[in-house]
């Protein structure tokens, strides 16, 4: 894929704060990149339109749904190993959203009927799915890997109600329904997909893996999915023929791989849901286009 001038007529596009980036997806995503949105949007902005978008570590989905209902490529493909956040995508991109925005919204709350619904097998994909969002809704930070637990005290005393918005939920989901004819959702590993699509030039992938390099422990924390062979990773986007934008932990051995396979590194500024002042790692073939944003980091994470 041919990579086209960032800068027009001198000018670098506008920048779009954070406050403004529309929450499209139903979970409160641990590691979610609603603040890296308006980034993604510059980047896409500066390659030609791909013919597919792929996410291979979906999670909560937000750049593939930004990329989705703002048009940025003309098919979406998101990847997702967990089963439980997969039953949601499949429930939602297969059709069955509206059913699953009403059981949301017909279900009365209270740490009774959570502990009674979370208690039963769930008989189908659509009664995983909600099972899925009760728990990211109502589960500390939203972690669905073993040893989370419901919120007890919660937000000014709400307890497992703190997160939950049923209308919005509602909405979002309803909203997804509009335009996920445009989205395929693949329960599997996202690397097999980058390999099935190593030659087509069009074709972009957005990568945000699992926080288990460099002996991090916080993927094996947050997520049910976290082991990654990493420098399989990079191998493979070092063989793609199109393009890609990667966002990994900021950290030497990380930097030690991109170096290793010729790739360009833009560290990011954020701040976490405590408001502490983060660095992210940008990882690419060419991100001058990232270097025309600015340093303060006026994007922060979200998880409402």
């Amino acid at each position: 894929m041919t990579q086209l001038s960032f800068i027009t007529d001198g000018e670098t596009q506008p920048i779009v704060n954070v406050a403004s980036v529309p929450q499209r997806s139903p979970f409160r995503y641990p590691g979610g990149k609603t603040w890296l949105v308006p980034r993604v949007r510059q980047w896409l902005t500066s390659v030609l339109r791909p013919a597919e978008f792929i996410e291979p570590f979906a999670g909560g989905g937000i750049i593939s749904l930004t990329v989705a209902a703002e048009n940025y490529a003309d098919h979406v493909t998101m990847i997702e190993l967990d089963e439980q956040v997969a039953a949601v995508w499949k429930t939602i991109v297969e059709g069955r959203g509206e059913w699953l925005a009403a059981r949301i919204l017909e279900f009365e709350l209270t740490p009774e009927s959570l502990k009674e619904a979370l208690s039963k097998a769930a008989p189908s994909n659509q009664e995983r799915a909600f099972q899925t969002i009760l728990k990211n809704r109502t589960f500390h930070g939203g972690i669905l890997a073993a040893g989370s637990a419901p919120l007890k005290v919660g937000e000014n005393g709400k307890g497992v109600r703190s997160r939950w918005y049923p209308e919005t939920l509602k909405r979002r989901i309803l909203e997804i329904d509009t335009f996920r004819k445009q989205i395929t959702f693949i329960e599997g590993d996202g690397l097999k997909t980058i390999e099935e699509n190593l030659h087509r030039t069009d074709t972009v992938f957005f990568i945000d893996p699992p926080y288990s390099a460099a002996g991090k422990r916080a993927g094996r924390r947050l997520y049910t999915c976290f082991d990654l062979n990493h420098e399989k990773l990079f191998s493979l986007l070092g063989r793609i023929a199109g393009d890609f934008l990667m966002t990994y932990e900021n950290a030497h051995e990380i930097k030690e791989l991109a170096w290793q396979y010729n790739f360009d590194t833009e560290p990011v500024s954020m701040k976490n849901t405590h408001h502490a002042q983060m660095t992210e790692l940008l990882i690419g073939r060419n991100l001058d286009w990232a270097r025309q944003l600015p340093a303060k980091p006026d994007y922060h994470f979200s998880q409402k």
